[in-house]
């Protein structure tokens, strides 16, 4: 896969050099042209964190994919313009569940000109630029999100509050793609595994990060958070294609009505629940 290639995926034009401007700018485009989604998940379809499998999905084929797939993609991308780029293990909502989220979420982080940054676009509605790696409060595009150093190889992000995650820790030993793949596994196989029990896709947008929970789409701004339901299954395939750039062909001949009943069925057992 050359640069040229996936510079073209992203949308990038002009320079690409190992720079502060160019690893805001890759990470900005990657961020909001790269759907979040576990639509394969929801299809039955095998993961798989092999380079060539990566850069078909993501880049030939134009899908997007989840936190290890996306940051991934996102390490190959950077390491092809010249940037030192190391793949980390992270712990989703370890502040609250323990040492056992380890390995559930992985992050990058990037060394530059003698200062290191944070880089992810492994979160649904996660941060669209890099982050300096240094304690303190870090405000985007009217979020504030928060790094704590807990030790001296780990840290804690602090998501922006009404978020959809609290927090996530990571620690500086790098790692590589296949360490977290009998994990990922785990995780997009698993009948208690949150990929499996729901569908999600997230983009990023100027002032706004959409995001779809089965049928709900959802809209999340620096001033409050609006949410819409989905009517019927041509609304559907249009929100797919339209809002979450998703090339509706590489669902298969009926991928898009499988994914919408699924998504009903997942609505109405949250409905079923909230009543219990």
């Amino acid at each position: 896969m050359t640069l040229e290639v996936m510079l073209h995926r992203i949308g990038h034009q002009g320079r690409a050099t190992p720079d502060r401007t160019t690893l805001v700018a890759l990470h900005r485009r990657w961020r909001r042209t790269v759907p979040y989604e576990n639509l394969d998940i929801q299809l039955g379809r095998p993961v798989s964190l092999d380079p060539d499998a990566l850069t078909d999905k993501l880049v030939r084929r134009r899908r997007g994919g989840y936190c290890y797939e996306q940051n991934a993609g996102l390490a190959m991308l950077l390491r092809l313009v010249g940037f030192e780029v190391s793949m980390v293990e992270a712990g989703v909502m370890r502040q609250a569940n323990g040492d056992a989220m380890w390995g559930n979420h992985n992050a990058l982080i990037i060394d530059l000109d003698g200062r290191q940054w944070l880089a992810d676009a492994g979160i649904g509605d996660g941060f669209v630029e890099p982050i300096p790696l240094r304690e303190g409060p870090h405000t985007q595009g009217g979020f504030t999100y928060l790094l704590e150093r807990l030790a001296s190889d780990t840290w804690r992000f602090h998501h922006h509050p009404g978020a959809t995650i609290a927090s996530y820790d990571f620690r500086l030993q790098p790692r590589e793609p296949a360490d977290f793949a009998a994990r990922s596994h785990e995780l997009s196989t698993s009948p208690k595994s949150p990929y499996v029990t729901t569908l999600i896709i997230a983009r990023t947008a100027t002032g706004h990060t959409l995001l779809l929970l089965s049928r709900t789409v959802r809209q999340y701004r620096a001033d409050g958070r609006s949410s819409q339901v989905i009517r019927d299954m041509d609304e559907f395939a249009t929100t797919l294609r339209k809002q979450f750039c998703i090339p509706l062909q590489d669902l298969g001949p009926d991928g898009v009505g499988r994914l919408w009943e699924k998504a009903g069925a997942q609505n109405d057992l949250w409905r079923a629940r909230s009543v219990e």
